[in-house]
């Protein structure tokens, strides 16, 4: 996969960007919890929940590690699934894993292995993208009609910074789980401000504006049915 790492870089450190790192952070608050981070980027969200936990992150990309986030302390690994492997049964309280499966073809045996490692009590933190809201920005923001048709058709169109996305469904994900995690909750983020114009971002205001906003609706059927992502927890049953 061709990653445009300095784009990516640059979009998170947008106020959009820090904005769907605040709205994504709001829902994970814990403390004293041990952490696992899979598919971590430049360690974002890493660094965050190592102020209050015992973090450990694991991302495949080395390249994306130069631009790592290490204000706070936690163990950083640069692998992929085998490095799951060697993480004790029943280990972690909380497993992250954002932005990730939409990129991996063994998105079974992922969970499979989240399972392994989470404790009973455990959640699993799922990021993901949501094609309606997909769709939604695809027409109303960009104008890319060929694009929206093609999700509509259930294809699969390019990101800007990540190349293909290989969408699935929380149905899908649901299948993946097998019977031995269920979802308990899902977020809408970024329902309404991937609408905007990024110009009006510059505000001063906008962050906290949106932030409460989008808090508002994140859990009403109608708004986070066409959020651009869906921040669901998985725990087991």
């Amino acid at each position: 996969m061709n990653i445009n790492i300095q784009g990516y870089y640059d979009t998170i450190n947008q106020p959009w960007g820090q904005l769907f790192y605040q709205l994504v952070w709001h829902n994970l608050e814990c403390e004293d919890k041990k952490i696992l981070d899979y598919g971590s980027g430049f360690g974002v969200t890493a660094n965050h929940l190592a102020l209050n936990n015992v973090v450990i992150a694991i991302e495949p990309n080395v390249e994306m590690l130069r631009y790592r986030y290490c204000t706070n302390e936690y163990t950083q690994i640069n692998g992929g699934i085998e490095k799951l492997r060697d993480v004790s049964d029943q280990s972690m309280d909380v497993i992250v894993c954002h932005n990730v499966m939409e990129y991996i073809d063994n998105r079974r045996e992922l969970i499979t292995e989240f399972n392994r490692i989470l404790k009973p009590d455990g959640f699993i933190s799922i990021v993901k993208h949501n094609k309606a809201g997909k769709i939604m920005q695809k027409v109303v923001l960009e104008y890319k009609i060929d694009e929206a048709i093609t999700l509509i058709n259930n294809g699969n169109v390019e990101s800007v910074n990540f190349g293909l996305i290989d969408e699935y469904d929380n149905t899908e994900l649901i299948d993946y789980c097998e019977g031995i995690l269920e979802i308990d909750k899902i977020f809408g983020i970024r329902t309404f401000y991937a609408l905007q114009k990024n110009e009006l971002k510059s505000d001063p205001d906008w962050i906290t504006n949106m932030f409460k906003l989008e808090c508002m609706a994140e859990e009403i059927p109608e708004f986070r049915n066409i959020s651009f992502f869906h921040h669901i927890i998985l725990m087991k049953k």
